[in-house]
């Protein structure tokens, strides 16, 4: 008797404790609904900016889904917790944004919490956009409601109980998040710090570049220190990046603006969309300023005189006559063949990241997608080979990175590119 009293007591202590948590989130996640309102009229003006910023922020990247209407959502990004689907945000006044006042609009940019008071996940940057200023929301909104509304019902996510309960992001915030404007640093001039608002608030690039824990939150001991991400691995921006010569200004310039540098072969994957559909769209002193603020991170500029080196030994790479040497002419010499004079579109393989990173996962997209019209160089294909078998593809990549580099092989080649294969080319 005395036992089943006391499981009894212990019982209703757990279902007190529980009830206690529960009426705890919800009063942490409560945020009281804002009215719709009418969509009002904008000055041509404002609205153009608002483009401008849009492309910057990347927002038609995210929330358009391949083939799709242009900010329609149902684009899938994976997790390590699940798939989300990015949400239709044109003014369609049932299954978008249609409604919305400014004040809704930016209270979900800039602290995760949508017109209705539910909680936003994380995927939404808004760690990165609670730093926008009045201004460029103010502009954002004026373009986003002059978008064509499309009726383009949300997605389902895929995550699992209790990860999919939106209310447990408000303690997510707590752990994490902090409300803030972003604020110039004296130490910087203003070049700089345009450069440093447009690559952390708008541009919100370490929300890629940078390692997140196991919470899914950036490492804020490790800013831009690179991360997996879409399936690619984005590499480092800080000093720590591994491409074997030094990312300098010019060559800055040219990549994020043109989406092909000489010494660091061309944009893909997700990085294509970054470059043409954001970067590229930028004022020129916008993009000076971008660049002089990632130059900084990694400090390439110093380094630029160590290029003669490691160039004149790109240059004298010589695959083997082995079968494994004989693969490497076959599928890729003929155009990315040593001995001849850097060239931007058939970039030397040993100077590119993708033979130099500890994980083997970028070259091997590179080798079983390829690099379509739309990316890297507009118009310029290198065709993927994945008509190769997943054995053929681990020679491959494996020859490369023994003759290419002095690093040690990379293991599991064959699972990987199994597993690369299985994962499928992704939206970029």
């Amino acid at each position: 008797m005395l036992g089943f009293v006391m499981a009894k007591r212990i019982f209703l202590a757990f279902g007190v404790l529980l009830l206690v948590g529960i009426v705890g989130i919800a009063a942490l996640a409560y945020r009281p609904a804002i009215a719709t309102v009418p969509v009002p009229a904008f000055a041509p003006a404002l609205v153009a900016e608002g483009e401008i910023l849009a492309a910057g922020g990347y927002c038609a990247t995210c929330h358009t889904v391949r083939g799709g209407a242009p900010f329609a959502g149902g684009r899938a990004m994976k997790t390590g917790f699940g798939t989300l689907y990015s949400t239709n945000i044109t003014p369609d006044p049932e299954t978008g944004i249609g409604g919305w006042s400014q004040a809704a609009f930016a209270r979900a940019l800039r602290e995760g919490i949508s017109r209705d008071g539910s909680q936003l996940f994380p995927a939404l940057p808004f760690d990165h956009f609670t730093k926008l200023s009045d201004d460029d929301v103010a502009a954002l909104y004026a373009y986003m409601m002059s978008r064509p509304a499309v009726k383009a019902p949300a997605k389902p996510n895929d995550l699992p109980f209790p990860l999919n309960i939106r209310a447990l992001q408000a303690g997510w915030k707590l752990l994490f998040f902090k409300a803030g404007r972003f604020t110039a640093d004296p130490a910087h001039n203003a070049q700089w710090n345009r450069g440093a608002y447009l690559t952390d608030a708008l541009g919100h690039c370490g929300a890629c570049h940078t390692p997140r824990n196991a919470l899914g939150a950036e490492q804020p001991g490790k800013p831009y220190a690179g991360a997996s991400i879409d399936g690619w691995i984005a590499p480092a921006l800080t000093a720590a990046n591994q491409a074997p010569i030094a990312w300098t200004t010019p060559e800055l310039t040219a990549y994020l603006t043109t989406g092909v540098s000489l010494y660091h072969g061309t944009a893909a994957g997700p990085m294509s969309a970054v470059v043409h559909d954001g970067l590229a769209k930028l004022p020129p002193a916008d993009q000076q300023a971008v660049t002089l603020y990632i130059e900084s991170l990694g400090q390439g500029d110093s380094r630029a005189g160590a290029a003669a080196p490691v160039l004149a030994k790109a240059l004298a790479v010589q695959p083997g006559k082995d079968a494994d040497g004989r693969l490497f002419t076959a599928a890729c010499g003929s155009c990315h063949h040593a001995g001849a004079a850097p060239n931007p579109l058939r970039p030397l393989i040993a100077l590119n990241s993708a033979v130099t990173l500890d994980e083997p996962t970028n070259l091997i997209r590179l080798i079983l997608y390829g690099i379509g019209a739309k990316q890297g160089a507009p118009g310029v294909v290198m065709p993927g080979l994945g008509g190769l078998s997943d054995a053929d593809v681990a020679r491959l990549a494996a020859v490369i990175r023994r003759t290419h580099s002095a690093l040690p092989p990379w293991n599991d080649l064959a699972k990987k590119v199994a597993a690369v294969r299985a994962d499928g080319p992704g939206e970029s």
